[in-house]
């Protein structure tokens, strides 16, 4: 191999790493903005699910990230937690680890990559407003809230109209507020940064 074509090589290569240690930071930050978001809940006496603003932080996620380094990012945070990391919202009750997939929050959870990724791949498919900032942001709420009610229904056994009053119906307000704040900064943020590379 002559030293040009290592040259030619190199430069490359170097590009392609650049990329992958910023996708890797972003994967980083990102799964700690939701864990940290898990730690700001309010529990509540006639539910297992607590408020937190963990949701917030999966629609905001979805709206400035692409969708496949944001699905990424989810599972991250689910692999963080499995792995016993403290990235879950505590609760009584709650088993550490893996575990914690398998308790009342758990279809919640396993919603996350499913939710930010329709959430990203929405956002990027028509021309960008704020209207349609807020469809997306709610189209991946509602797979959370879906995903969590139908989780819980299996695990309790409990009727259809038992779920939504502990699982649906108390998180209305809260999440249409997390979706206009989410929708907002991210619109604010695709003024910023117009230019989007897929990944």
């Amino acid at each position: 191999m002559n030293q040009q074509t290592h040259l030619e090589q190199t430069s490359t290569a170097l590009p392609a790493l650049s990329s992958g240690l910023r996708n890797l930071l972003i994967i980083l930050g990102g799964s700690a903005l939701v864990a940290g978001s898990s730690h700001v809940y309010l529990p509540l006496a006639f539910t297992p699910v607590p408020l937190t603003l963990q949701p917030f932080a999966v629609l905001l996620l979805g709206l400035v990230l692409a969708p496949r380094l944001a699905a990424a990012t989810l599972t991250a945070y689910l692999m963080e937690g499995a792995a016993g990391l403290p990235v879950f919202t505590p609760s009584a009750g709650a088993l550490p680890g893996i575990a914690h997939l398998f308790g009342p929050t758990g279809g919640y959870l396993l919603a996350y990559p499913f939710a930010v990724y329709a959430i990203a791949s929405l956002w990027r498919s028509a021309k960008h407003s704020l209207a349609w900032a807020v469809l997306s942001a709610a189209v991946g709420n509602l797979i959370i809230l879906a995903v969590g009610a139908v989780w819980l229904s299996i695990l309790t056994h409990a009727s259809f109209g038992a779920v939504l009053s502990q699982a649906v119906i108390p998180f209305l307000p809260g999440d249409a507020l997390k979706v206009a704040v989410a929708a907002a900064l991210g619109y604010e943020w695709s003024s910023l940064r117009p230019a989007r590379t897929p990944v």
